[in-house]
């Protein structure tokens, strides 16, 4: 994603922004955002592997800037069901409208569609998008260390913890780990794909995970596409794993996490 692009994606939010508050003001988002609701374990459902040794976030992802269109007719209901039924862990949802095509109305439709909790993905950087998650129901959000400050990213990870949502803080750089780090985040995504060239490589997982605290929980996203990359990362201490372009695309998304989830016929000859 180039700099214009991401410049591009953070001058859409926004305007979102703007339009939400024109719509709602904040102190009502807030009041909607601190009423009970069902809370499901994002976070803990990551604290250890499961039972087949590692955990996947499996992604709802309609489209994006780099490749365009992965699936029209994606219904993300069904997707979700499909990804409950395979073994994963927990879900993400795109909600960004412009550049992803996703929607808030795909994270409804996938959450009432199974029990795994929900991390709501989008450009979130400001207060009234945490309490619009909140709302919507998701389980957890995603900050993005790149487009925020220090300063911003404390302040809405202190809003995530008064409302009882986790945050999944996306990382691609050493400075960025230090900034989460300081911001408090112990879950850390370790984004593969750089936001600047889309230039994938998990050799920046290995790198990173190294960087983080003992009670850090690193979580290793894009650019896995198969068991291989994954026993790669596990070597490296990292058991869980987003995934979302390479399970889109699948033609059978529950046999695809089952390969996955699934240990390698050369890891067992050598045990």
């Amino acid at each position: 994603m180039t700099n214009h692009i991401l410049d591009a994606i953070v001058a859409q939010k926004h305007q979102e922004i703007a339009a939400l508050l024109q719509k709602t003001p904040e102190k009502k988002l807030r009041e909607q955002a601190l009423r009970p609701r069902e809370r499901r374990p994002f976070l803990e459902r990551l604290k250890q592997p499961g039972k087949s040794g590692i955990n996947i976030i499996a992604e709802i992802k309609r489209a994006s800037p780099s490749k365009g269109m992965l699936c029209p007719d994606l219904n993300p209901a069904a997707l979700a069901e499909s990804y409950e039924s395979g073994g994963a862990a927990c879900l993400s949802v795109l909600t960004d409208r412009q550049f992803f095509k996703g929607s808030p109305e795909d994270l409804l439709a996938a959450r009432a569609a199974t029990q795994l909790p929900v991390l709501r993905k989008d450009f979130l950087i400001s207060a009234c998008q945490i309490y619009e998650s909140c709302i919507l129901g998701a389980d957890a959000v995603l900050l993005i260390a790149r487009v925020l400050s220090e300063n911003q990213l404390s302040e809405l990870m202190d809003l995530c913890h008064t409302l009882g949502l986790n945050a999944l803080v996306e990382v691609h750089s050493e400075s960025d780990v230090a900034s989460a780090t300081r911001s408090g985040a112990k879950l850390i995504g370790i984004n593969n794909r750089n936001l600047q060239t889309f230039h994938t490589d998990i050799a920046t997982s290995m790198q990173l995970v190294s960087q983080l605290a003992p009670d850090q929980i690193p979580v290793a996203a894009s650019g896995i596409q198969n068991r291989q990359d994954i026993e790669r990362l596990l070597k490296s201490g990292i058991y869980n794993f987003l995934i979302g372009e390479s399970l889109v695309r699948s033609d059978d998304p529950v046999a695809f996490l089952i390969s996955l989830m699934t240990e390698s016929r050369c890891q067992n000859t050598e045990k």
